[in-house]
């Protein structure tokens, strides 16, 4: 059996925590696995597939780079399993083009923190108040996940960034959040999503709901409900798209562009029953839920990371017994677990009904942002069995599922190195320096030693 892994990059990205990147709370290496090191048994192609045609149980992919000759390459296979994804889904406003920051890669992560920074540079040397203002205020459109993780983590940064900055106070800076629809967060509960924008608000992040953007152009935010004002960061964040490419198949796909599935994630036929061969999962397949009421899945990591391991399972049962075999598991997702980069760490707890309960972390440090789901992470991080994150406050691994990080690694875990200057200022102030691998210790630990 030979197993083919087609990608246009040669690593994978987790992008849940992209806002921890642009916050700089992680090293930008810690969310991109190379696909080569955890698939050693595989061939990974690094290519992109411009067809497929089920019918001819073949897929056609281009193995050139951007901008070179192209190399086509045909791949036969027997079985296919579909998971390219999504991709930004963008509006024709204008200057959207020209002033607009995507939000959706690594790159774009650490380019929107460098930018961050220039922008308190450029308020804190200019004379222009206009100027000024305009580089302060820093607007990101579309409320959900990645919009919502990304302003509050942002936002914590520059909290602590303007202490260095003798003319620019936190006061002075302007976060704007612009929601088409009348809420945010709307892949989670309503409580969860109420219970964020409490927060956000309580934070002074201006919270703009039943509002689109008419246009940026010139750097001059034009919003739905009148208002106007100068902002130099528009960061897109307006939902995602299933992946272009899948309308150059020949398989069944809903009003979205998504691949019709049945709950095993076996694509539906013209029939109405399983496709022989096709198998899909991830954001670009239209998994009925049945939490709500048969709706397709919301495309989140949470759904994600259960569907592959439904899938693998799923596909090995096919291969030894047959499609239509007995045997084959439904998708089933579980009570919702969810981080929101803000102060506290909502999850649900294991149950018939989702139970949120929030962990405060201490004034002054950073967001957690360290939340996961179930499954097994980039870096080989680990999240628990109920959903809940395998990380407490500042990514430390929980104590109650060390046993299990031990038993599913063969090794202890190891808690990740903490900054010091992000810890509260009262605990520098009281002692804390730099330690062993950046972890705080006490000035009386040296004091002892000295004195032994």
């Amino acid at each position: 059996m030979e197993i083919t892994v087609v990608e246009p990059q040669a690593y994978f990205t987790y992008h849940p925590l992209l806002a921890e990147v642009a916050a700089g709370s992680i090293d930008p290496r810690h969310v991109v696995v190379p696909l080569r090191r955890v698939l050693p048994d595989c061939r990974v192609l690094t290519a992109r597939i411009t067809r497929i045609e089920h019918a001819a149980r073949r897929a056609l992919a281009d193995a050139a780079g951007p901008g070179e000759t192209p190399a086509p390459v045909e791949l036969p296979y027997d079985v296919l399993v579909v998971a390219p994804g999504s991709v930004s889904r963008t509006a024709p406003v204008p200057g959207l083009a020209e002033h607009g920051l995507g939000f959706s890669t690594v790159g774009e992560a650490v380019g929107l923190r460098n930018h961050v920074l220039e922008q308190l540079d450029l308020a804190s040397a200019t004379r222009d108040p206009a100027l000024r203002q305009s580089a302060l205020t820093f607007v990101f459109v579309g409320a959900g996940y990645a919009g919502v993780g990304a302003l509050a983590e942002l936002e914590d940064m520059t909290r602590t960034a303007v202490r260095g900055y003798h003319n620019v106070r936190a006061e002075d800076l302007h976060w704007v959040l612009v929601e088409a629809t009348g809420r945010i967060l709307a892949e989670e509960s309503p409580e969860l999503a109420a219970h964020t924008l409490g927060e956000l608000r309580e934070r002074g992040v201006d919270i703009r709901l039943h509002t689109t953007l008419e246009s940026v152009a010139d750097r001059v935010v034009v919003l739905s409900d009148g208002s106007r004002f100068g902002a130099r960061t528009l960061v897109w964040t307006a939902g995602v798209r299933p992946a272009p490419l899948l309308r150059e198949t020949d398989l069944p796909l809903d009003t979205l562009g998504r691949v019709r599935c049945l709950a095993t994630l076996q694509a539906v036929g013209p029939d109405g029953r399983a496709l022989p061969g096709v198998w899909a999962a991830g954001d670009c397949a239209a998994v009925p839920d049945p939490n709500a009421d048969g709706a397709p899945c919301a495309p989140n990591a949470q759904h994600a990371f259960a569907q592959a391991e439904l899938l693998a399972r799923n596909v090995v049962v096919a291969l030894d017994r047959g499609t239509d075999a007995p045997g084959l598991a439904d998708h089933r997702p579980g009570p919702a677990a969810c981080s929101t980069s803000l102060r506290p760490r909502l999850v649900a707890a294991p149950g018939p009904a989702p139970a949120a309960a929030a962990e405060r972390r201490a004034p002054g440090a950073g967001a957690d942002g360290l939340g996961a789901r179930r499954g097994v992470l980039p870096g080989g991080g680990l999240a628990g069995r109920d959903g809940a994150p395998a990380f407490g406050l500042r990514g430390r691994v929980r104590p109650e599922v060390r046993p299990a990080v031990r038993r599913r690694t063969g090794c202890r875990p190891v808690t990740p190195p903490v900054d010091p200057g992000r810890w509260p200022t009262e605990r520098r102030a009281g002692g804390w320096i730099g330690g062993r691998n950046g972890r705080p210790r006490r000035a009386r630990d040296f004091r002892n030693r000295a004195s032994a």
